[in-house]
């Protein structure tokens, strides 16, 4: 069983490193994900430099065992990986996107989500359907990643985006279930409790739109919602994973990133991977970015495909994860 489809990992550096591709001939590999700043050297020198540089990237992470997918968050804004001074397209954040008429809002998706699928990358952790309930919110409203207050706006804009990438051929993730707008902690830094702050329309938005958006994917928080799960984040929660999973059967569910503080205070790594796993999660993601584990990566597959082999972990549910994660590498070939 090719455990490393549940992987979409980062790597430092502008080609493919000898252990990503080692990872790849062994364990197989859903997906890699770009970045531009590297919080190690605290310079932008990790992925991305220009245009010509990315295309050639992507095509050599196309080219692994397995095909993977590239990933990338370009939200627009301060969340924009590829950022024009390197000379790609133009991305306002959210916020300012909303400003926008319409006319002009088609022309500036469609110019990002074309450039996206010229440089080979597959699938954008984009949009942001968290509504802006808090504009005091560390890692949304304050940051512009929320497009407004007003969830009918949120819906609109996601929909735009959902047929510029439709028309481009390039996958979306709408991101952060259950909708984090509301939260007032970063999430980079601790697990947020968003029970007092999740209103119900904001979790049905998440319903409504995923099966309609292209690449039909969903990117969950380590929120922790008491109502539903006292102990655990959602990543971690097989309740709350299954309450997403009833109503989305064959959505393709992936992890925030694995390195975040609250889950790495918690657990780490290695250990927060297979509970993931075990809770119902498709894909884990692991930016190797906050920190550099990327010795310790194949390590982690070992230990999925251990658990696999002797039955700890489902078979049957990692079989279907496999599965939706080839489904999309199909869709987008």
């Amino acid at each position: 069983m090719s455990v490393g489809e549940l992987f979409i990992l980062g790597f430092y550096g502008k080609v493919v490193p000898p252990w990503l591709k080692e990872f790849a001939a062994q364990f197989g590999l859903g997906g890699v994900i770009l970045f531009d700043y590297s919080c190690q050297t605290r310079q932008y020198d990790n992925n991305i430099a220009s245009p010509a540089q990315v295309q050639s990237l992507c095509a050599e992470i196309a080219a692994l065992p397995s095909r993977p997918l590239v990933f990338i968050d370009q939200e627009g804004g301060l969340v924009r990986r590829l950022k024009d001074s390197c000379g790609f397209q133009p991305l306002p954040s959210a916020k300012e996107f909303n400003l926008l008429a319409r006319a002009e809002k088609q022309t500036v998706l469609a110019a990002s989500y074309g450039e996206l699928r010229r440089l080979g990358i597959r699938y954008n952790f984009a949009p942001v359907i968290d509504v802006d309930y808090n504009p005091d919110n560390p890692n949304i409203g304050r940051i512009k990643r929320s497009y407004s207050p007003d969830i009918g706006e949120v819906e609109a804009n996601a929909r735009l985006v959902d047929a510029a990438a439709r028309q481009a051929g390039v996958g979306l993730c709408l991101k952060h279930f259950p909708g984090i707008g509301g939260a007032s902690v970063d999430s980079h830094l601790e697990f947020m409790d968003i029970s007092d702050a999740l209103r119900p329309e904001q979790e049905e938005l998440f319903y409504a739109l995923a099966p309609r958006t292209y690449g039909d994917a969903v990117l969950v928080s380590h929120a922790i919602v008491r109502q539903w799960d006292a102990q655990r984040p959602m990543t971690l929660s097989s309740a709350g994973l299954g309450r997403l999973r009833r109503r989305l059967p064959e959505t393709l569910l992936i992890t925030d990133d694995m390195q975040m503080q609250g889950l790495q205070k918690a657990l780490g790594t290695s250990a927060a991977s297979l509970q993931s796993i075990a809770a119902g999660m498709d894909m884990i993601c692991i930016g190797n970015n906050l920190f550099d584990q990327e010795q310790g990566m194949a390590g982690i597959a070992a230990a999925v495909a251990g658990a696999v082999q002797d039955g700890s972990l489902d078979q049957a549910a990692v079989r279907r994860s496999i599965a939706r994660v080839q489904k999309r590498k199909a869709l987008f070939a």
